[in-house]
């Protein structure tokens, strides 16, 4: 049994992308080889429509698929194959771009004004990278939970987790998406495939994932009785846990509890060319893409 060390820690920062929002960028653009198979992530939340009413107009996406996971308010979706949609809280939206697509994403905030989610970018393998683009809009009604005696809560978006699978399916990286919920003093141990990419992304609350003496008080499952925690070193809302192998990801709460994203992936391992929203494998196709944006044969 290998518990997975923590190798960074990090905070978000704040860009402007789109039209005009405000966002906090978790990842991306930097060491694309360390996050791999994902390229980027994006947490968007504001209280003020003017720092993302003007959305995401019309832009091409290549190579990459893209994961939209609203909590807050709701996403407005169209693209250059006719199709449209509508995110709201807890809907997801995995969009597999492949050889082209056109789209746009205008996000509206809730009664009071408030926009929350998430965007993820993940990479194709170069053989998939021309495929035919995919859409795949997940209701939050079709997205199972596992609900423990703890009063943890396990949303499983995509992936297998403790047999529960996710409604996403044929993704590249085999990835696996989860949003969890740990109640305070409670000492939770998730089963993680050891060798893929894994980083947890902290949107709420407090936990420490520093495996180390159990104080009194915390609630701790059966299998890891008389195992040592540590509590001294949590970490807080919008911070980023990137982690190196092993087989769990262990965690415990003190006075709040905690909610975040838990993700993983197979690493791709392959060259990446990448300009804004086109990820490519080699500086010629990536110039490819861009002839064929100016040359109206993007869309294929």
């Amino acid at each position: 049994m290998s518990f997975r060390p923590i190798k960074t820690i990090s905070k978000p920062k704040s860009v402007i992308e789109g039209a005009g929002v405000t966002l906090d960028r978790v990842f991306g653009f930097m060491e694309p080889e360390k996050f791999d198979p994902f390229l980027l992530l994006d947490d968007f939340r504001n209280d003020d429509p003017e720092n993302y009413k003007a959305g995401f107009p019309w832009h091409p996406h290549r190579g990459i698929e893209t994961i939209t996971y609203v909590l807050e308010g709701t996403v407005e979706h169209k693209d250059s194959l006719g199709n449209t949609g509508l995110l709201s809280g807890g809907d997801v939206q995995w969009m597999t771009a492949g050889s082209g697509i056109m789209h746009q994403e205008m996000p509206q905030g809730n009664k009071k004004g408030q926009m929350h989610g998430f965007q993820l970018w993940a990479n194709l393998p170069s053989e998939k990278k021309m495929t035919t683009p995919r859409y795949q809009d997940i209701n939050l009604s079709n997205i199972p939970v596992i609900e423990d005696d703890d009063g943890s809560k396990i949303k499983i978006i995509v992936g297998n987790y403790r047999g529960v699978t996710g409604p996403v399916d044929g993704i590249a990286a085999e990835p696996e998406f989860l949003d969890v919920y740990i109640p305070p003093y409670t000492h939770k141990v998730i089963k993680i495939d050891t060798y893929k990419k894994t980083f947890a992304y902290i949107f709420d609350g407090k936990a420490d994932f520093k495996y180390a003496s159990a104080p009194a008080g915390i609630k701790v499952e059966k299998e890891f009785e008389g195992r040592e925690l540590n509590i001294r070193d949590s970490s807080g809302n919008k911070t980023l846990i990137y982690f190196d192998p092993g087989e769990y990801v262990s965690l415990h709460t003190g006075d709040e509890g905690v909610r975040f994203l838990l993700v993983s992936g197979k690493p791709i391992r392959e060259p990446i060319a990448w300009h804004g929203p086109i990820v490519m494998n080699s500086r010629s196709e990536l110039m490819q893409a861009m002839q064929d944006l100016n040359t109206g044969q993007f869309i294929k």
